[in-house]
């Protein structure tokens, strides 16, 4: 296990939850918010969802609490806590989501006009990020392993490119792990990033377990990450729509201040409480992270001896998080996409995603040796039952260029636009994000040109049946373009 101190704290085990427990204890008679006056007022429905005890501490800012926009005590205390066990200088608390997170990260560390660095399989909050924050971004292409059909990450070299081509750039915006649990090397990509001058800001939303295991990729803070945005509910055990910023100090009050703009004014405490539940967890049993990881490499041999199924253990020049178990389901002549419909109705198994080559399935902290050889089972009869024989059409994008943005997205976000036909928006400025889906990696982003070679690769992906994602005409028989230009 990865270097985990825990010496002795001046804090409660979980100082939120005993802030709440504190005041809900002493039995004052409320007379404030929320509605539900702590569940004498809630609906029969609610209390089913929320125990008793859950709705009556489902208070806020009470003098035992805390404010999350200046927090100086419960919060603060349990922030602290969780900075020492993830290695960061300073963590804050989000309740908006990692978008939450992303977007605050952005406007802490950039302004209006400002380059950044974006790899192309960049979640659309990063976008929105940039909207709110007037920068500009260089898009990066990622490594495509048309072996395996999923988009990998960004090379060092492609950096190095971007850095020599943009040496003003004021930061990356790195994805990783990506989705797939694709990481780069985060290390080199901070030393490289630092010696030019730039920040890297990295959005980790799936990478909050990696700290808790040597068999994992290193975790941003740890690699030297200048901020990073962690979905804590995504692999460990907090309430979804919970997450955590890691900081560095230089950075922390130009954060908070970022978070505060765009973090709600009313927080509620059960998601703050399941922050702090889930550092604690982490701190009293980091070993089940290496329990989930030799889960996974469990199922992935289990995989590998079904006929007709495969997955993958490595990934040439990066490194992979294990706990992502990708199947790819071409050699039974099906889609991924069609596969996860069979395997939830007909299996009652749930993946995580689905292509059009593969399955993704989680394998958390949560998971045993039996749901694993559910899972298996599940995955046997389904091989044995699918056969068909033609293989789908492959997907393998062509987008290697480094290109930078003609207009800000803000600009676009704020401007006129018009619609026209896809023939003739060749040389026109792009007002729409468009996205085929597998894989997920942006084609167009607001600001960028159309081409006449986009044109037509649009026009390929729409003939082997590419699921649109983005655009306001899902047919793209028309695209959006910046101010009638």
């Amino acid at each position: 296990m990865k270097e985990n101190p825990l010496s002795l704290s001046p804090y409660p085990l979980a100082p939120i939850i005993s802030a709440m427990q504190k005041y809900s204890n002493d039995a004052a008679l409320a007379f404030h918010t929320p509605g539900h006056k702590q569940g004498l007022g809630a609906h029969s429905l609610l209390k089913n969802l929320i125990t008793a005890e859950g709705l009556r501490q489902e208070v806020s800012l009470m003098e035992e609490l805390d404010d999350l926009h200046s927090p100086r005590t419960c919060i603060k205390d349990a922030e602290t806590l969780a900075a020492q066990l993830w290695h960061a200088d300073e963590v804050l608390f989000i309740i908006n989501g990692t978008t939450c997170a992303i977007q605050s990260m952005i406007l802490a560390t950039l302004k209006p006009g400002d380059l950044v660095f974006i790899p192309r399989n960049s979640h659309r909050s990063v976008m929105a990020g940039l909207i709110l924050a007037g920068a500009i971004p260089i898009f990066l292409p990622v490594e495509f392993s048309n072996e395996l059909q999923i988009p990998l990450n960004i090379s060092l070299e492609t950096l190095k490119l971007a850095i020599e081509k943009f040496p003003t750039a004021r930061a990356l915006i790195l994805t990783s792990p990506n989705y797939y649990g694709v990481a780069a090397d985060v290390k080199k990509i901070a030393e490289i990033l630092h010696a030019a001058g730039m920040l890297l800001l990295v959005d980790e939303a799936h990478g909050a377990h990696l700290q808790f295991s040597d068999e994992l990729p290193i975790s941003a803070p740890d690699a030297g990450a200048d901020l990073a945005a962690q979905s804590t509910h995504k692999l460990l055990g907090s309430l979804t729509q919970t997450s955590m910023l890691m900081v560095r100090k230089k950075f922390v009050e130009s954060a908070r201040r970022a978070a505060s703009l765009l973090q709600s004014t009313s927080p509620n405490y059960l998601l703050l409480a399941s922050l702090d539940a889930a550092r604690l967890q982490m701190q009293q049993a980091p070993e089940k992270i290496s329990q989930a990881v030799q889960l996974s490499k469990n199922l992935r041999a289990e995989i590998n001896s079904i006929d007709g199924l495969k997955t993958f253990d490595a990934v040439k020049n990066f490194e992979l998080d294990f706990t992502k178990v990708t199947v790819n389901v071409e050699n039974l002549g099906i889609t991924g996409i069609d596969a996860e419909k069979i395997l939830r109705h007909e299996f009652k198994i749930q993946c995580e995603l689905s292509d059009a080559a593969n399955l993704l399935f989680l394998i958390t902290y949560a998971d045993t040796c039996a749901t694993v050889e559910k899972l298996v089972d599940a995955l046997k009869n389904f091989a044995t039952n699918k056969k068909i024989s033609a293989p789908p059409k492959r997907f393998i994008p062509t987008f290697n260029e480094i290109v930078k943005s003609e207009i800000s997205p803000r600009e676009v976000f704020f401007a006129e636009n018009q619609t026209v036909a896809l023939e003739k928006a060749a040389g026109k400025i792009c007002a729409e994000e468009v996205t085929f889906y597998p894989p997920g990696i942006p084609i167009l982003n607001p600001g960028e040109i159309i081409t006449a070679d986009t044109i037509d690769f649009i026009k390929q992906q729409k003939n082997i049946g590419g699921r649109i994602i983005g655009a306001a005409d899902t047919n793209l028989n028309t695209i959006k373009i910046f101010g009638g230009r």
